[in-house]
C-alpha cells in the first residue's frame, strides 16, 4: 500500500483556499504559521495528520467547490487581505462569507474589475506575465492626447524606477482626453508611470476587462463567474491542470 505523499506547507494553504502560495511564503517567513504547534522552516512538508495553523487558527482543506468572483472595485479600496493594516481593504468591503483573496491588485486611486477567489493554484497562472493575458483599461488624462502620446505608449516606455521597459501594447484614443489601453503585463502602477513619463497626469483609471471577463456590475458590487466564463478562462490558462467543477447552484450563461 503506497503512502500518501507529503505536501509543501505553502501548497497546502493554497489548496485550502487560505491564500496564494506567494502569500503563504510570506506568512511562513513572518513566523505566523505553525505545524503541530511549531513554527516551520520555508519549504517544510506536511503529512495528512499534521495540524496547520495561521495566527493560531487551524486551517483545514475541506475540498469544497472553489469560488470565483468578479468585483467592481471603487476608488479608495485597497487590494489587500491584511485586514489589520488597512481599514478600507477589499476583504472587509466585500464581506464574503468565505475566505477569499484578490488575484493581483488594482491601485487604491483606480477602480474597476478585479477577480477574487479561494483557489490559490489559479492565481499565479493568471498573473504570470509570460502568458500574455490581456487586461483592458479606460484612462482619462489632464490634457489633450497627441498622436505622439499614443505611439510612445504603445511602443514601450523605459520606467527608470522599475529598471524595465514596458511591453508593446494596444492603445486607442477615444476622445481628446480619454484612451483605451490593453496590457499583457502588470507592473506596479504601470499606466500611471507611463503617462507620467510623457508628462501626462492620470485623472481616472478603470479596468474594464481581464482576459474574457468583462466589467458588468455596478461600482461596489460583485457576481460569481458563470460556467461558460470559467471554462473559457480555463482555456486561456491551458497550462493549468485544473478541471472545472461548477457548483450545483451556479447559474448558466
Amino acid at each position: 500500500m503506497s503512502e500518501t505523499p507529503l505536501k509543501r506547507i505553502n501548497k497546502f494553504l493554497s489548496e485550502a483556499g487560505y491564500c496564494s502560495r506567494r502569500a503563504a511564503d510570506k506568512l511562513i517567513e513572518a513566523g505566523r504559521v505553525t505545524i503541530n504547534g511549531i513554527v516551520p522552516e520555508m519549504g517544510t512538508k506536511i503529512a495528512p495528520n499534521d495540524v496547520v495553523a495561521v495566527d493560531g487558527e487551524i486551517i483545514k482543506n475541506t475540498k469544497e467547490a472553489f469560488v470565483y468572483i468578479a468585483f467592481n472595485k471603487p476608488v479608495g479600496i485597497v487590494c489587500t487581505t491584511d485586514t489589520t493594516v488597512e481599514k478600507n481593504n477589499i476583504i472587509d468591503f466585500i464581506n464574503y462569507p468565505k475566505r477569499i483573496f484578490p488575484i493581483g491588485r488594482l491601485d487604491k486611486p483606480s477602480e474597476g474589475l478585479i477577480l477574487l477567489t479561494d483557489d490559490g493554484d489559479i492565481v499565479n497562472k493568471i498573473l504570470r506575465a509570460s502568458n500574455n493575458h490581456e487586461k483592458e483599461y479606460l484612462v482619462t488624462v489632464d490634457k489633450p492626447i497627441s498622436q505622439t502620446f499614443i505611439q510612445r505608449m504603445s511602443g514601450g516606455i523605459y520606467l527608470e524606477e522599475l529598471k524595465q521597459t514596458t511591453k508593446k501594447c494596444k492603445v486607442e484614443r477615444l476622445n481628446s482626453t480619454t484612451f483605451k489601453i490593453i496590457l499583457t503585463q502588470g507592473l506596479n502602477r504601470q499606466i500611471r508611470r507611463m503617462c507620467d513619463y510623457l508628462n501626462y497626469e492620470v485623472q481616472t483609471l478603470k479596468r474594464v476587462r481581464i482576459m474574457n471577463i468583462k466589467l458588468d456590475t455596478a461600482v461596489g458590487t460583485y457576481r460569481e463567474l458563470t460556467n461558460n466564463e470559467f471554462k473559457e478562462l480555463s482555456n486561456l490558462i491551458s497550462s493549468s491542470s485544473k478541471v472545472f467543477q461548477p457548483k450545483k447552484n451556479d447559474r448558466k450563461s
